[in-house]
């Protein structure tokens, strides 16, 4: 199998934001934007391949705006940084994975064997069943 080259968004086709976080913090949640907020336009991007941009669009699910740009959050670290980091990996890891070409499902049968020990299997059941339907009572 042949390695593929990673695909590298440069940073000009990415928007940070830097919001205030939810959840604890002491004081600093207040005053202090650490969250971020990181937009990235997937349909006008030039750097994805049509295959990775439907794939994407796909996997984003509910991140993905109706414009067709993906919004990832970080505000999981107390530092800009360290949320700005984790933002990016997850673009990445989201990119990567929307590179996969899934395999072709190729289409099997059953085979008659199989279809003839089912079919034995359920007339014995059947005939179990029928067995204790059909008990005498002891009158």
């Amino acid at each position: 199998m042949a390695t593929r080259d990673p695909i590298l968004i440069p940073d000009a086709e990415l928007q940070e934001q830097f919001v205030r976080a939810s959840g604890p913090g002491g004081q600093n949640v207040n005053k202090v934007a650490t969250a971020v907020e990181l937009r990235f336009d997937v349909r006008r991007s030039p750097s994805l391949p049509h295959g990775v941009r439907v794939r994407l669009e796909r996997l984003a699910g509910r991140r993905l705006t109706r414009d067709g740009v993906l919004v990832i959050r970080a505000d999981r670290f107390r530092t800009q940084e360290q949320n700005r980091t984790d933002a990016r990996d997850r673009l990445n890891d989201l990119v990567q994975a929307a590179s996969v070409v899934p395999k072709r499902r190729i289409a099997t049968r059953v085979s008659k064997a199989v279809k003839v020990r089912r079919r034995e299997d359920k007339q014995q059941r059947s005939k179990l069943k029928r067995t204790r339907r059909d008990r005498p009572s002891m009158d």
